[in-house]
């Protein structure tokens, strides 16, 4: 075909080819206009590996702009945060947009991981400040992964993954944070995934398990009640902390069909116990901002036969600050049950005393770190006995964690705390293990024991 036959003016070619680079909301590059710019970057330095870096931001609670206010509304922050991006980047940094609320940065002249955190920080300031949508303002945080050239990869395709590793870890980490791509992350990633793996199978196993830890009388040393921790034996990972896997499960979404099963588990296991025994039992953030969480609770102890007046539920301080609304309606519609609820870990989050005044608890857990140093700081002796006399005051019942000696147990004695938990009174054991631990230890248990023997 000749000039004179073609049908698209050179121009015109141009144009498309543009417009096939570029993002049609933004005006910034389009991933095909990233693709290139890593290629051609990569191939100008192959030679002579000088490192370059790429940078993954995503913004933190997008999702409900667009649920809240419209898509509208969304497509102008977006065109805010490109705005902001090209306004704020060093000179020959590339910025472009992927699908939806990520954006794409190459930064030719940072070279090493400390750089990359420095730029992280700024973008992560650059992109919180408020957004105009005219009739209000909304704040956002954002999220960063990075990968450095060649180290996290020599190719696009291999830089790219790597940033979305980098970035994942950030975006479970919580808002706001940077991640800057290691082989120990990728390590860690893997390992995360292989653990979540084998504990939605253990689950649907019914292979987590359930020990209790006795919480006393101090006065007497008399049992009043068990806490039910969770524990797990994998076949090929060997025994996995409840450190790492209760907040993987939270992470990953599970960590109500987790907690429902081992709440189900607990409640049948007390069962054999005294009736004036109380169970405590742990409750995750994510269901303190689930509005179905105090019907899916009461089912299972109805379904069990539990009282729920038995049943105390430990939450944290930043689990309740997540959802405070949500989370205030589920602790009201629980205690309106007959639930029993306890504010674990007192004295380690911010505000508690605001905490106090603001939601209905029944009981403090004092932490195990104040408990550990009682007879050797004056200053944590001072602090139990303050929390202790402000107990007091608002008649709230007081158990202080992780007692392991006998001057521990005397010592909180002497300053009025009425109930504890720790070794010096008895490890977590198992459901079987703990009738014989009541069997030893609970007088009435024992008596009616040998009875029925």
């Amino acid at each position: 075909m000749g000039p004179a036959e073609s049908t698209v003016p050179p121009a015109s070619q141009n144009e498309l080819q543009a417009m096939a680079y570029t993002d049609q909301l933004t005006g910034l590059g389009n991933r095909y206009r990233l693709r290139d710019k890593i290629r051609s970057l990569a191939a100008e330095r192959a030679s002579d590996p000088a490192p370059f870096t790429v940078a993954l931001a995503n913004l933190d609670g997008f999702k409900p702009i667009n649920d809240l206010f419209g898509t509208m509304a969304g497509d102008e922050i977006l065109c805010q945060v490109a705005h902001r991006l090209k306004a704020c980047m060093p000179d020959g940094a590339t910025v472009t947009r992927h699908d939806g609320d990520e954006f794409a940065i190459i930064l030719p002249l940072i070279f090493e991981r400390v750089g990359a955190e420095r730029i992280g920080q700024m973008i992560k300031d650059v992109l919180s400040a408020p957004y105009d949508l005219g009739d209000r303002n909304v704040r956002l945080s954002a999220s960063l992964g990075f990968s450095i050239y060649p180290f996290a990869g020599a190719d696009f395709d291999e830089l790219m993954k790597s940033a979305e590793t980098a970035l994942y870890r950030s975006k479970r980490r919580g808002r706001g944070q940077i991640t800057v791509y290691s082989r120990e992350i990728a390590q860690e990633m893997k390992r995360a995934t292989q653990i979540e793996q084998a504990l939605r199978n253990a689950i649907i196993a019914d292979a987590v398990d359930v020990h209790f830890q006795p919480i006393v009388q101090l006065q007497d040393g008399r049992v009043v009640g068990f806490e039910a921790l969770a524990r797990w034996v994998d076949p090929d990972l060997g025994s996995v902390s409840p450190a790492v896997f209760v907040p993987l499960a939270e992470e990953r979404g599970f960590i109500d069909t987790l907690s429902e099963t081992l709440l189900r588990k607990a409640a049948e296991a007390t069962l054999a116990w005294p009736r004036e025994l109380f169970l405590s039992f742990n409750l995750s953030s994510a269901q303190l901002m689930d509005p179905s969480t105090t019907a899916n609770i009461l089912a299972i102890l109805n379904g069990v036969g539990f009282d729920p007046r038995r049943l105390e539920l430990e939450i944290t301080e930043t689990a309740v600050m997540t959802s405070a609304e949500t989370a205030s309606r589920i602790i009201s519609e629980l205690r309106a049950a007959g639930v029993r609820i306890s504010l674990d870990d007192f004295g380690t989050g911010q505000s508690s005393l605001g905490r106090l005044r603001d939601f209905a608890f029944d009981k403090v857990k004092i932490d195990r770190a104040f408990v550990s140093a009682i007879t050797k700081d004056r200053a944590s002796e001072h602090i139990i006995k303050a929390i202790v006399t402000l107990c007091d005051g608002l008649e709230l019942e007081v158990v202080a964690e992780g007692i392991e000696t006998a001057a521990e147990a005397e010592k909180l004695k002497a300053l009025g705390c009425g109930m504890g938990q720790g070794y010096f009174y008895g490890k977590p054991v198992d459901a079987a293990a703990t009738l014989r631990y009541l069997a030893n230890h609970y007088h009435e248990f024992a008596v009616v024991d040998r009875a029925s023997a």
